[in-house]
């Protein structure tokens, strides 16, 4: 299998290279020898480009040395064959480069379907099956020959002699043929098509008449040019013919001219309406405004200049067409109307180019102004912001005096941080403007919206921190009854459920507040406790808060006082008992003198527990009436 697939691989290298070589030789190319090797640089491909699509491809290099300069011009080439409708697949300017073989061929055969076979058509068939009926029509005649295909149908030459003898019978003698000399009738094919007809022998005879198939691509790529030959051979012309052929040819010279003029007005129409919107742009001094014009430029230059670039040469070789068409008929040579000549459109050119120096040098001056402007404006924000910040925290560092004195100076620092935080706005708005403008370096400062906002926050904790500590102080000095423990505690209770920061507690921080002591109010007498602070404290302050602790924590020993807090050893029950007592981690002491001076309960078992069971029989050890003992203790009038 592999040897059959490297024996046609060579056969189409082979055929492919004589083809290509027909189209450099008739405009004076010198011939490819591989096409591995002489395609390699990209320009027999452009010349071969330019010849099969009778058009210039522009500037190229013509002796490249450097890989990429060799990607180049392949590119190029590559790029136009695409532009013209050819469907490439696979194939890249690496693929050409590197001498990859069988790609080069897949892309040749490409190029002759496109430029030498698709073209072909009979009785509404085109292409391969074009080709196929005109070659089966032509033959029909000659009972010898049966073709059914472009490989087996061609080995014995019979198929070639009889197409030539179909049209110049004078060239050779059909019926003499020795139909069993297959190599014979090949090479006499191919002579006769070379010297007389024109048609260069792509292939050898071993191509057709060797072992196995022949290879169907360099068989119909010969058998084309054959079609091409003979169709342009009209024995039966006649005189109509050769008036109608030249009414055609100066109807397609006259469409040409007409085409000219009417593409070189619109394209010198494009060039000088560009050239009067540039020149009328007018700048806002916005980095955004600025920027799309800058992106619009740069659209224009990868899109509608490009489609400009590709009219023009278009343009041009229309009208060097139209002169080559007059000239070979030897007509006389035509002049475009005033204004529309190729010298006209070169000197428009020429002007659009520096229009477009102009407008591009005048975009690049306005985004270096605007960024300079933007440097400018955010180092100025950023500095005096940092200076304010400096001598804010010289002023929290200067506090001194009475407590009093201390807390109105660190209040009304306190109230210029709101404008502070409106002014880092600002400087965040600059950077964001700075950020959007690509301005990545600023020679008038060192200072990011991230370091103000990093080191105002440092301030505003140091007076939080200074308030905090000023009116610990005042209470510290005030409640001379609290331990420097409880203290510590409340603060840090206050301190935790201030979830605001706002130095206050709302009634819903410091009911929870209030739960973490164990102390629960109702819902209606939380709203009084906390209206009565309120009112007295214009809010629940930090000292309205230790007060509240105080008169809620400290010990009265009131009779109603004592009464809950034996309740609350008890677990709400009418009577305590020793178990209770030993619970409620008293010392002993203190549980002996109760053991000894609490009345015995009369009925225990009459409480939470339910049941007539006595106090000496209770699993809980013996139960007392507390509520007995303290009516014995206080007078009525004390409740």
């Amino acid at each position: 299998m592999e040897s059959l697939e490297s024996k046609s691989r060579d056969v189409q290298e082979r055929t492919f290279c004589k083809w290509l070589n027909t189209k450099l030789e008739a405009h004076n190319y010198a011939p490819m020898t591989s096409l591995v090797k002489d395609l390699s640089d990209g320009v027999r491909l452009i010349q071969l480009m330019e010849i099969m699509g009778d058009v210039s491809l522009g500037r190229y290099n013509r002796n490249p040395r450097m890989r990429v300069q060799k990607a180049e011009n392949v590119n190029l080439a590559l790029e136009f064959i695409t532009s013209r409708g050819v469907k490439l697949t696979n194939i890249g300017p690496e693929d050409i480069i590197d001498g990859n073989l069988k790609l080069i061929l897949g892309m040749i055969w490409t190029l002759v379907l496109r430029f030498t076979i698709a073209g072909i058509n009979e009785e509404g068939l085109s292409a391969k099956e074009g080709l196929l009926l005109w070659c089966q029509r032509k033959t029909q005649p000659y009972k010898e020959v049966d073709v059914q295909d472009f490989t087996w149908s061609w080995k014995d030459g019979l198929a070639l002699c009889a197409l030539i003898h179909a049209h110049r019978p004078d060239l050779l003698d059909y019926n003499a043929l020795d139909q069993a000399d297959k190599r014979g009738n090949t090479q006499l094919a191919f002579k006769i098509a070379e010297e007389h007809l024109g048609i260069p022998q792509l292939l050898e005879v071993e191509d057709l008449c060797g072992k196995g198939a022949p290879d169907e691509r360099s068989v119909m790529t010969y058998i084309a040019s054959f079609f091409h030959a003979f169709s342009s051979m009209d024995q039966a012309e006649t005189v109509s013919r050769r008036i109608e052929k030249f009414a055609e040819l100066m109807q397609s010279i006259w469409l040409s001219q007409n085409d000219y003029e009417r593409r070189c007005q619109a394209l010198l129409s494009a060039l000088s309406e560009m050239q009067t919107r540039w020149s009328s742009t007018t700048f806002t001094r916005s980095y955004v405004d600025v920027k799309q014009h800058s992106s619009s430029f740069q659209t224009y230059k990868q899109t509608t200049k490009r489609e400009w670039v590709t009219e023009k040469q278009d343009v041009v070789t229309l009208f060097g067409n139209v002169q080559t068409k007059l000239k070979t008929y030897g007509l006389r040579e035509w002049t475009p109307a005033p204004g529309l000549t190729v010298s006209d459109l070169d000197r428009a050119w020429v002007e659009l180019l520096q229009s477009e120096a102009k407008h591009s040098t005048a975009i690049n001056a306005q985004i270096r102004e605007i960024k300079e402007a933007l440097r400018k404006r955010f180092a100025a924000l950023a500095n005096a912001f940092e200076q304010r910040l400096r001598v804010l925290s010289q002023e929290i560092s200067a506090i001194d005096g009475p407590l009093e004195d201390q807390q109105d100076q660190i209040s009304k620092i306190q109230s210029k941080l709101p404008v502070l935080s409106d002014a880092l706005m600002d400087v965040f708005k600059a950077e964001t403007a700075c950020e959007t403008a690509n301005v990545d370096e600023n020679d008038y400062t060192v200072l990011t919206h991230q370091d103000l906002a990093f080191e105002l926050d440092l301030v505003v904790q140091s007076v939080s921190k200074k308030i905090k500590f000023i009116e610990n102080q005042i209470v510290s000095r005030n409640m001379t009854n609290l331990t420097p423990g409880q203290l510590e505690q409340f603060e840090s209770t206050f301190r935790y459920f201030d979830k605001d920061d706002s130095n206050t507690l709302n009634v819903a921080e410091m009911s929870a507040a209030l739960a973490s002591f164990g102390i629960v109010y109702s819902d209606e007498d939380l709203e009084v406790i906390y209206d009565q602070l309120a009112q007295a404290y214009g809010a629940v302050t930090f000292e309205a808060w230790i007060n509240l602790l105080v008169d809620i924590t400290e010990d009265q020993n009131t009779p109603e006082q004592l009464r809950e807090s034996f309740r609350g050893i008890a677990g709400d029950k009418p009577y305590v008992t020793e178990l209770d007592l030993r619970m409620a981690t008293l010392p002993e002491p203190v549980v002996q003198y109760l053991q000894e001076a609490l009345p015995p309960a009369k009925h225990a078992g009459s409480g939470v527990g339910g049941g007539e069971a006595s106090s000496s029989n209770s699993d809980e050890g013996k139960a007392f009436d507390y509520e007995e003992w303290l009516e014995s203790l206080f007078v009525p009038d004390a409740e």
